[in-house]
C-alpha cells in the first residue's frame, strides 16, 4: 500500500487519542469498578433454556417467588431467539433453594423442557482463580518480553508490551463501562488479543529491521522516513488479518451461544485496538526511544570531533 501520510510524523497526536482513552478509562474503573462473575468471587450461576422468548421481568419475578433478588447486572439472557437466561446470584445456593428454583421455573415457565444448570463457587475457589488468571496474563507478558528483546532488541520488547497493555486496558474499560462480566472466558479472550497484537506487532517490526539495515538511516528524520515506509507496506497485510478475524468473531457474537457472548465481545475490541497500537502506537513508541539514542550518540560524537 502506497503511503497515504506521515504515520510517525503524527505520532503525539496518536499518544493524546491514547492518553485520553486511558484517562477516560480510569475514570471508568474508578466509578463503576469490574462486575465480576462468579469464576472470581463467591456466588451462584444459574443457566436455564426455555422454548419461549424469556422475559426479563418474569425470570425476575420467578425468583422473588422463592425468597431471591436479582441484582441490576445478575441477569442475561441471550440465543438466537433470545431463549437463554443467566442469572448470578451473591450466595451460594443450597439443595433445597435449588429445587425451589427448579420448581418455580416449572410454574412459571411451564414449556421449559431442560433442567437448570447451577454453579456454585466458594470464597477460597473464587480468590484461587483469580490469582491464577492474573499470574497467566503476567506469565504471557513476560514470555513476549523476552521473545521480542531477543529475537529483535530490548526497545522493541518494551514498545510491544506497551501496546498490548494498551489493549488490555482498552477492553478492561469497555467491561467495566458496560457491565459486563468478568469472566474466565473474558480472560481466554484477553489472551487470545494477546497473541494476535503481538503477531501483528512482530510482522512489523521485522519490516522495520529489514528496512533499517538497508537503508541505514543516520539521523532520526531518515528513521521516521524508514519507519513510516515500513508501516504502509505491511498496512494491507495488517488490515486484512484483522478483518478476517473479526468477522468471524462479530458472526460468533450474534449467532454463538450466550455462554461465548463475552468472549467474542472482548476479542472484538481486542482486536480492533490492537490493530490500532500495532501500527500507531508500538512503531512510534520505538522511533521515540530510537531516536532518542541517536541524538546522545550524535551529541557525543560532535564532543568528541570538538576535543
Amino acid at each position: 500500500m502506497k503511503p497515504r501520510f506521515n504515520i510517525v510524523r503524527l505520532s503525539k497526536w496518536f499518544f493524546m487519542l491514547s492518553g485520553a482513552i486511558t484517562i477516560a478509562g480510569i475514570i471508568v474503573f474508578a466509578l463503576f469498578g469490574f462486575n465480576l462473575s462468579t469464576d472470581f468471587k463467591a456466588g451462584s450461576r444459574i443457566q436455564f433454556q426455555l422454548n419461549q422468548q424469556v422475559p426479563d421481568a418474569r425470570v425476575r419475578q420467578m425468583f422473588q417467588s422463592v425468597g431471591l433478588t436479582i441484582g441490576d447486572t445478575g441477569l442475561t439472557v441471550g440465543g438466537i431467539e433470545r431463549n437463554v437466561a443467566i442469572v448470578t446470584l451473591p450466595e451460594q445456593l443450597s439443595a433445597k433453594q435449588i429445587a425451589a428454583i427448579q420448581s418455580a421455573e416449572h410454574k412459571f415457565f411451564p414449556s421449559a423442557k431442560q433442567d437448570i444448570q447451577v454453579n456454585s463457587v466458594d470464597p477460597f475457589v473464587a480468590q484461587q482463580t483469580a490469582r491464577k488468571a492474573i499470574w497467566a496474563v503476567l506469565a504471557a507478558a513476560v514470555c513476549i518480553v523476552v521473545y521480542v528483546a531477543i529475537r529483535f532488541e530490548f526497545r522493541f520488547a518494551i514498545a510491544g508490551i506497551i501496546a498490548l497493555l494498551h489493549d488490555a486496558f482498552i477492553v478492561l474499560a469497555a467491561f467495566a463501562l458496560l457491565r459486563r462480566e468478568v469472566d474466565l472466558t473474558f480472560v481466554a479472550a484477553l489472551l487470545t488479543i494477546v497473541g494476535y497484537s503481538i503477531n501483528d506487532t512482530i510482522v512489523i517490526f521485522d519490516r522495520i529491521r529489514e528496512n533499517v539495515k538497508i537503508h541505514k538511516p543516520e539521523d532520526i528524520d531518515a528513521l521516521r522516513d524508514v519507519v513510516n515506509k515500513s508501516l504502509w507496506q505491511t498496512m494491507t497485510r495488517s488490515i486484512n488479518t484483522v478483518f478476517t478475524v473479526l468477522v468471524a468473531a462479530v458472526i460468533l457474537y450474534f449467532f454463538g451461544g450466550v455462554s461465548i457472548r463475552n468472549f467474542t465481545f472482548a476479542l472484538i475490541i481486542g482486536l480492533i485496538s490492537g490493530a490500532y497500537s500495532s501500527i500507531f502506537i508500538a512503531s512510534p513508541i520505538w522511533v521515540a526511544w530510537r531516536g532518542r539514542s541517536m541524538r546522545k550518540h550524535k551529541a557525543v560524537a560532535n564532543e568528541a570531533s570538538v576535543q
